[in-house]
C-alpha cells in the first residue's frame, strides 16, 4: 500500500491561502492569473502547477467504472443523461483552477486577466494560439457566443452568472470584456471558467435539444469512441494547441487513452476491476476495503493501492428531505425523522464504525461551523437573520447519538416527542396526525446502489419502529434523472461536494431563485433569506476573516435546517490502481478532485 501524507509547508500553505488578508493591486493591469484574494501562488514564469510532473512521459490508458448508463456526450445542456466526467475532461475555459489554492486562476485559452479596482469587470485576452480540435481557431466570437448560448439555453448551472453581465464586448482582435451589474468579488473568477464552444457546430440546431452531439472543444482530449449505455472513450489529441504554449498544461493529460465503462451495480463493477477489465478504481465502502482487496493482482503488484488524505470540506452526504411536500416542510418533522435514524448501528453494520459522520456541510476544513454557540463575527452574521434561524442556529447544535445499539431507544423516544410537537402520534401502531391519516413517504433510491439500499432497508426497520412505513422505489438512471429533475420524490440519496472556496454556485445548491428551476440542484427546496443573505456576504467580503465568518454562519444555517440526514464522511480517497499508472508525490490540498485524475497521471511499464 501506497500511504500519503501532506508535508507540514503543505498545512502551512492552506492556513495561510484560507485566512490572509485582502490585498488588492493598486491599479489594474494584465496578469497571468487571478485570486480571489490577493496574488496568486505562482509567478508569471511558473513551469508547472506543483502538483503536476511537467516531465512526465505520455502514452498507455486509464479505464474507471460508472454505475448506471448514459444516453448523451453533451454535458452543457440539461437534456440528457452524461457521464459526470465529460464537462471536466473536455470543458476547456479560458483559465483553469489550482487544487492547490482554494481561489486561484491560472490562464489556459487566456494569455492574460486584467480586473478593474473593485472587480466590476473583467477583460481576457485569448491567446492567439488557441485552436479547437479541428484545427479552428478559438475566436473572441465563439468566446461570447459560449456564454450567452450557455446562459440561456444550456445547463441551468451556467444561467446564474449569465443574469449577473451588464454587458460584454470585444475590446480588441483577442480580447473580451464582461462588466457586472452587481458587487460580487467572485464574478471574476467565474468569467474565466465557462466551457468554450465552437459556435459554428451548432449554426442552425436547437443548441437545448442537441443531446447526440459530441461537442468540439479546445481541450486535450476528444471523445474517439462511444457506445451509449455502456462506455465512452477518450483520445489524447497529439495536435492540442497547448502542448508546449500553456504552463497550466504541463504535465497533465499524459495518458494516451482515458476510458469510462458503465456497469449495472457496484458489484460487477468491483469484479471488473479485479480482472483487469477497469484499471482504476476508488473505493468508499470501508468494509470492503478491509477485506476483499487481497487479491491476486493486489498481491503480486500488478495492482498498487493508496490511501489519500485532503483538506476539503466533507460536503453533505445522506438522504435529503424535499420540503416542498409536506409533512417535510416542517422542521420538526425532519428532526424526528433525523432522529429515527441510527447512524452508529449503521456504521458498524456499512464500514466497522471507521467512517466518522459528516457533522455538518463544510465539516473537516477551517470553513466549518464551531461547536457551542456561535461567537464573535459568526454571531453577529447569524443575528441579522435572526427572525429566519431555527433552533440551534445561534446556540449551537449536534447530531443525535445512539447508543449504537439496534432499538435506538433514546434517540427512537426523542423522535415520537418530535413528531408530538409536529401534530403526528402513534395511533394503533401507526403514526397519523389529528384526522387519522398515517404519516407515509417514498425513498427513492437509483437502481445498481447497493450501499445505499442497505443503509435504507436498515432504516425503514427503524422508522417502524415509530409506526412509520416508508416505501422504496428503484429507477434506473433515466427514470432517476427525469425524476430528480422535477423534484418528484419525498426522499432520496444526496450528495454536494463542497470546496474552500464557496462562492456562487452556493446559490444553485440552496438559493431561493433555483427551487423552482427544473433540473436545479437544490433538491431540499430550501427558500431561506438567511441564506441568501449570508451568500451575498460571502461573495461581498472584503477581507478573508469576513468570507470565513460568512461560510461559518451558512454551515450553521444549513445544518440546523435538518434538510438531509448525514451519513459518513470520506476525509480520505482510497485507491487501487495498475502499478504501470502513476501519480506525482506532492499532492494537492484539495485531494483527489476532478483535475486530478486522470489530469497529471501519468503510465509507465
Amino acid at each position: 500500500m501506497r500511504p500519503e501524507f501532506f508535508a507540514a509547508r503543505r498545512c502551512a500553505g492552506l492556513a495561510l491561502s484560507l485566512f490572509a488578508i485582502l490585498a488588492l493591486p493598486a491599479a489594474a493591469e494584465p496578469k497571468h492569473g487571478i485570486a480571489m484574494y490577493g496574488e496568486p501562488a505562482l509567478p508569471p514564469d511558473f513551469v508547472s502547477l506543483p502538483y503536476a510532473n511537467p516531465n512526465a512521459p505520455t502514452g498507455g490508458r486509464l479505464v474507471v467504472a460508472n454505475i448506471g448508463s448514459f444516453d448523451s456526450v453533451n454535458p452543457f445542456i440539461r437534456k440528457g443523461t452524461v457521464p459526470w466526467q465529460i464537462r471536466f475532461t473536455i470543458g476547456e475555459s479560458l483559465m483553469g483552477r489550482s487544487l492547490d489554492e482554494p481561489f486561484s486562476l491560472y490562464g489556459i485559452l487566456a494569455e492574460s486577466v486584467e480586473t478593474g479596482p473593485n472587480r466590476e469587470w473583467v477583460e481576457f485576452t485569448l491567446r492567439p494560439e488557441a485552436r479547437f480540435s479541428d484545427g479552428s481557431p478559438v475566436t473572441v466570437e465563439d468566446v461570447m457566443w459560449s456564454y450567452e448560448t450557455l446562459g440561456t439555453e444550456g445547463h441551468p448551472r451556467y444561467a446564474g452568472f449569465w443574469t449577473r453581465i451588464e454587458s460584454m464586448e470585444q475590446t480588441g482582435d483577442r480580447s473580451i470584456r464582461f462588466t457586472f451589474n452587481i458587487a460580487d468579488r467572485e464574478l471574476a473568477l467565474l468569467a474565466g471558467m465557462r466551457p468554450i464552444l465552437q459556435k459554428a457546430q451548432f449554426e442552425g440546431l436547437d443548441f437545448a435539444e442537441a443531446s447526440d452531439i459530441v461537442p468540439v472543444t479546445s481541450s486535450p482530449y476528444v471523445i474517439s469512441d462511444m457506445e451509449p449505455g455502456r462506455y465512452v472513450e477518450f483520445t489524447r489529441d497529439p495536435d492540442y494547441w497547448g502542448h508546449g504554449v500553456v504552463p497550466f498544461r504541463r504535465g497533465t493529460f499524459n495518458l494516451d487513452t482515458y476510458r469510462i465503462e458503465y456497469f449495472g451495480d457496484e458489484t460487477a463493477a468491483f469484479e471488473a476491476f479485479k480482472t483487469g477489465i477497469v484499471t482504476s478504481n476508488r473505493e468508499f465502502n470501508v468494509a470492503r476495503w478491509e477485506s476483499q482487496y487481497d487479491f491476486p493482482a493486489i498481491q503480486n503488484g500488478t495492482y498498487e493501492t493508496a490511501v489519500l488524505p485532503h483538506f476539503r470540506p466533507s460536503g453533505m452526504t445522506g438522504f435529503v428531505m424535499n420540503t416542498r411536500r409536506a409533512p417535510f416542510d416542517d422542521w420538526r418533522v425532519r428532526d424526528a425523522l433525523i432522529h429515527a435514524f441510527n447512524f452508529e448501528f449503521v456504521n458498524e453494520a456499512m464500514t466497522g464504525s471507521q467512517q466518522p459522520r459528516i457533522t455538518s456541510y463544510f465539516s473537516n476544513s477551517p470553513l466549518g461551523m464551531a461547536p457551542g454557540p456561535a461567537e464573535g463575527r459568526v454571531r453577529e452574521f447569524l443575528t441579522r437573520f435572526e427572525a429566519d434561524l431555527l433552533p440551534g442556529a445561534l446556540d449551537g447544535y449536534a447530531l443525535p447519538v445512539s447508543d449504537g445499539s439496534e432499538r435506538n431507544r433514546a434517540n427512537i423516544a426523542a423522535a415520537l416527542a418530535r413528531f408530538e410537537e409536529a401534530g403526528w402520534t402513534v395511533q394503533d401502531g401507526v403514526l397519523a396526525n389529528a384526522s387519522g391519516t398515517p404519516l407515509s413517504f417514498e425513498i427513492l433510491l437509483e437502481t445498481g446502489s447497493s450501499e445505499n439500499a442497505a443503509i435504507i432497508d436498515m432504516y425503514v426497520q427503524s422508522l417502524e419502529r415509530v409506526g412509520i412505513r416508508a416505501r422504496v422505489a428503484s429507477a434506473d438512471s433515466a427514470q432517476y434523472e427525469e425524476r430528480t429533475d422535477a423534484y418528484d420524490f419525498d426522499m432520496t440519496y444526496y450528495r454536494r461536494g463542497l470546496s474552500l472556496s464557496p462562492g456562487n454556485e452556493q446559490y444553485l445548491y440552496w438559493g431561493d431563485e433555483s427551487v423552482d428551476t427544473p433540473g436545479g440542484r437544490n433538491l431540499m427546496g430550501v427558500s431561506s433569506p438567511a441564506i441568501d443573505g449570508l451568500i451575498e456576504l460571502i461573495l461581498t467580503s472584503e477581507s478573508q476573516d469576513d468570507f470565513v465568518a460568512a461560510v461559518k454562519a451558512l454551515d450553521r444555517v444549513l445544518t440546523t435546517g435538518r434538510y438531509v440526514i448525514p451519513i459518513y464522511q470520506w476525509n480520505i480517497s482510497r485507491l487501487a490502481y495498475d502499478a504501470r499508472l502513476h501519480y506525482p508525490e506532492e499532492m494537492p490540498i484539495f485531494g483527489d478532485w476532478p483535475g486530478w485524475q486522470p489530469d497529471v497521471w501519468w503510465w509507465e511499464e
